[in-house]
């Protein structure tokens, strides 16, 4: 399942993130319907609003159906069929759509069949795992790995507002298949409201959650699916599958609650493990990511405390920038340690990191 996000980009800088190739080989831009719709969140849940790229074609009738736009939709779909003039009434829940059974409930099936189909933008997306034991849970963000972004004039280059312009402009979205519907409340205003397709999890997330977005890995996957005017509902529904490109780590507790509404919520977390985790390339980005967003805090090195050893490593083969982060059993966070953490985390980065590669485009 898919039930808390974050979308945190200006407009602006969403806008080039979901920079595309038209139908002759020329870059383009998606242009946006009522913009000021937008809000940039850390905390994003059902029933707030969310970017979503679409075909032109939905509202213009002569245009290319590769053609996109941006517009932000209520997330939870709401068919064009409900009677009622309050859509919270509503007496299911249409946050997730089950790709197994898309196809069966008329909600998904009718809107599907008129090929409103869907990308829904995101930083990345929540997820909670069990630990063993408990009634507690363990909040991980999960994207897509990030590629490098090359830093010069020395250590504070990261400061200076043309290599933040570019940690940011080189941000993968996560780009999550959905389908979206329009409902028009008796003398109200119309609705665009759009459902996450969900499918099994992919082996490196099934130890946090047995379901996971659809996701559409790469432009050729987006292309095709928003494409309902060239792609048939059943070639496109091809699409949808686990996908093992993703990574995650652990975040703090403060995210449980939707309305906190800040970077710490996409910080990684100390699960007080024996070994401080070596950081993954793609979450020192996102520290690197996160730091162009906050300003920088001097936070004293707290004392070492010796710790019980951790469990051994799951014989599951999952990759060591996803296992190193699985909570096997109940291990308590403290609050207020994330900072001290991040800054001894962030010192250990070493030049030869392998660097996870960015699918083309």
């Amino acid at each position: 399942m898919c039930g808390r996000t974050s979308c945190h980009l200006p407009r602006d800088v969403l806008t080039r993130a979901c920079a595309y190739q038209d139908r002759q080989g020329r870059r383009r831009l998606p242009q946006w319907r009522d913009p000021d719709k937008y809000c940039p969140s850390y905390n994003k849940s059902p029933q707030s609003s969310s970017p979503v790229l679409l075909s032109r074609l939905h509202f213009e009738k002569d245009a290319d159906s590769s053609d996109r736009i941006i517009i932000p939709m209520r997330w939870g779909l709401v068919p064009s069929w409900f009677k009622e003039s309050d859509p919270s009434k509503l007496q299911f829940n249409t946050t997730n759509c089950r790709s197994d059974t898309i196809m069966e409930k008329q909600s998904f099936k009718v809107p599907l069949g008129k090929g409103r189909r869907c990308v829904v933008l995101a930083d990345g997306f929540y997820e909670w795992q069990r630990c063993q034991g408990t009634n507690q849970r363990q909040p991980y963000f999960i994207y897509f790995p990030q590629v490098k972004t090359e830093q010069s004039g020395g250590n504070n280059a990261s400061d200076s507002p043309d290599n933040k312009e570019k940690i940011l402009d080189n941000w993968r979205l996560l780009t999550m298949a959905g389908i979206f519907d329009c409902w028009e409340p008796p003398g109200g205003e119309r609705l665009y409201s759009y459902s996450i397709i969900t499918v099994d999890s992919c082996r490196g997330l099934s130890d946090i959650h047995n379901r996971m977005p659809a996701i559409l890995d790469g432009e050729d996957a987006v292309s095709r699916w928003l494409d309902f005017g060239e792609v048939a509902t059943q070639e496109a529904l091809k699409l949808i599958h686990p996908i093992d490109n993703i990574t995650f780590h652990p975040v703090s507790q403060v995210v449980n609650n939707s309305r906190n509404n800040t970077p710490e919520c996409l910080a990684p977390a100390d699960l007080l493990v024996k070994k401080e985790p070596k950081a993954s390339g793609s979450s020192q980005r996102m520290m690197q990511w996160l730091a162009t967003k906050s300003p920088k805090k001097e936070v004293p090195d707290s004392p070492k405390k010796e710790v019980p050893d951790s469990p051994q490593k799951d014989a599951s083969g999952l990759p060591q920038w996803s296992s190193q982060f699985l909570q096997k059993s109940p291990l308590p966070t403290k609050r207020g340690a994330t900072s001290s953490f991040l800054d001894r985390w962030l010192k250990q980065e070493k030049e030869d990191e392998p660097v996870a590669k960015r699918p083309n485009s």
